[in-house]
């Protein structure tokens, strides 16, 4: 059975029995509805065209539009997701409130439970055989470790499918810095991260649906809004219009 957050205080609690012993990186992500797995926005499609293709498409029209040029695919792979392209990509953080946010803020999905997921990156990665003597050595989108995981190498060699792996990238916005993103790409092997995983790599927490209204009322208490994560004109202007009568 998983465990239940119904507030702060509750998170504050697991946070300490659950990963008391364990001393590297702690993933997390939240979703507003607890059935929902980790998939990547590509493979959640029904009947997606390649990435390669998304990819030939966005760089079409977004080429004048950006005032410099993205160094490789990866960066081009991070601007489409940042602008809700689905990609390979599933967005992390390090931040547990931050994700606590994700998963209770749509108040369209207040009907259903939602999830917070926590990740030890480390461990995930040491199914795609990617392990070190260093200690929590988790590999950027620039090492060796992730070649196999271009666009190039998977348009190149379609047959092998390789297990997902948790990466760090560069924080080049104020928004991935507000909210300490981190991601996790996956291959080609069409499985939620869940799926991969048979040690506690991933966990799951459910936010009951009576409680989310409280939770987002406790965030707004510690700052944990839109503009805090989304330190960007639009929130403010959004932010402002909320507050009127």
């Amino acid at each position: 059975m998983s465990k239940t957050i119904n507030s702060i205080s509750d998170l504050i609690e697991i946070l300490k029995t659950d990963f008391e012993s364990f001393n590297e990186d702690i993933w997390f992500r939240g979703q507003s509805n607890f059935s929902w797995k980790l998939f990547p926005g590509l493979m959640r499609l029904s009947e997606a065209p390649s990435e390669g293709t998304l990819l030939t498409r966005f760089k079409q029209s977004a080429g004048m539009l950006i005032n410099a040029s993205p160094k490789d695919d990866f960066d081009w792979l991070f601007l489409m997701q940042h602008y809700g392209v689905p990609t390979r990509l599933l967005d992390w953080t390090e931040s547990p409130l931050t994700a606590l946010y994700f998963a209770v803020i749509e108040e369209e999905n207040d009907d259903f439970d939602a999830a917070l997921w926590s990740l030890k990156p480390t461990e995930l990665n040491k199914i795609a055989n990617i392990s070190t003597s260093e200690k929590n050595f988790i590999p950027s989108f620039d090492d060796d470790e992730l070649k196999m995981y271009s666009v190039e190498k998977l348009s190149s060699n379609p047959r092998n499918k390789l297990a997902p792996i948790a990466t760090i990238a560069t924080r080049n916005s104020p928004r991935i810095q507000a909210q300490l993103g981190v991601f996790t790409i996956h291959h080609l092997d069409n499985k939620s991260i869940e799926e991969f995983c048979a040690n506690e790599e991933v966990c799951k927490y459910k936010v009951p649906a009576d409680s989310r209204e409280n939770i987002r009322k406790e965030l707004e208490l510690l700052s944990i809004n839109k503009f805090t994560l989304f330190p960007e004109l639009s929130s403010i202007g959004e932010t402002l219009k909320k507050g009127l009568k």
